[in-house]
């Protein structure tokens, strides 16, 4: 049995539930219960505080874990970062009331800063020479200049909506940070085989993410340029139609580069285009 530890709340524990779900692992739905067993899969989930969940898989207690980037590198534990997952996706940022003039970090000399981040603040500044005055505060950071207890902040940033309700200005860009998959050191043989499971249906979800599968009908004798239009994973699969002069081009298309390649494949002459999302991708 794999020991998993996840975050018991917020995003970061909608982000991992749903990964596993997709990877098709049924884990029962309980707000009370801090060690669930999976119905089909042998996986226990721990449920724990986010900054609880470096120490508990470098300590052995559990196997692995699905932590956010920040809070691994602020607890410095010695556990192994063994895949990025992708999401979660935020970044650990200096602000600053919006009405101070900011001319580089220089500016945070001699001031206190309010933050949970204690550790990446002070490796940072030491890193440009600046002497500050570190102010820990577990929650709500971004009141602590608004109500005098700092001149600014050190905290998570994502979409910059609570910086701006708090008249604050983002002035530098310290880490960045996404979801990581992480694991015991002194992981059992037995462990990692299932491990490696885990892993094998984790990145199949993953890969699938952002890309689209295309269907489309083709006029043969533009069939080479459209092949040279389509960066699929391998080369695209061609089924002949009724019509000896159209053929069915099948691919596999990233979303970010999805509109140009369709408006090139319009281009050449491809109908009928079919656009289905994929679940999963297993290469």
């Amino acid at each position: 049995m794999l020991r998993i530890a996840v975050q018991s709340k917020g995003r970061l524990y909608e982000d991992t539930i749903n990964l596993l779900t997709e990877a098709g692992i049924k884990i029962p739905s309980s707000k009370r219960t801090l060690l669930v067993q999976a119905s089909n899969f042998p996986l226990e989930v721990l449920y724990l505080r986010d900054d609880d969940i470096p120490q508990t898989v470098a300590d052995g207690v559990a196997d692995v874990g699905i932590v956010g980037e920040n809070e691994f590198v602020e607890r410095g534990e010695d556990a192994d970062i063994i895949k990025r997952l992708g999401f979660s996706k935020c970044r650990i940022s200096l602000a600053i009331p919006k009405a101070v003039e900011y001319p580089g970090v220089q500016w945070f000399n001699g001031k206190k800063i309010a933050t949970s981040y204690p550790n990446i603040l002070r490796q940072f500044m030491k890193k440009n020479n600046v002497d500050i005055d570190i102010h820990v505060i577990q929650g709500s950071v971004e009141i602590a200049p608004g109500i005098g207890l700092a001149d600014g902040i050190f905290d998570i940033v994502s979409s910059g909506s609570t910086l701006i309700s708090n008249n604050l200005s983002e002035v530098e860009v310290v880490m960045k940070s996404e979801a990581l998959l992480i694991g015991d050191k002194s992981i059992s043989d037995e462990k990692r085989a299932i491990l490696n499971e885990l892993l094998f249906r984790i990145e199949s979800v993953l890969i699938a993410e952002d890309k689209k599968y295309v269907r489309m009908n083709a006029p043969k004798d533009k069939l080479s340029e459209i092949v040279k239009v389509l960066p699929g994973l391998k080369s695209p699969t061609i089924i002949p139609l009724a019509d000896d002069d159209w053929c069915s081009v099948h691919a596999v298309l990233d979303e970010k580069h999805f509109w140009e390649i369709v408006g090139q494949l319009k281009a050449l002459g491809a109908e009928g285009i079919l656009v289905t999302p994929i679940e999963k991708m297993i290469l």
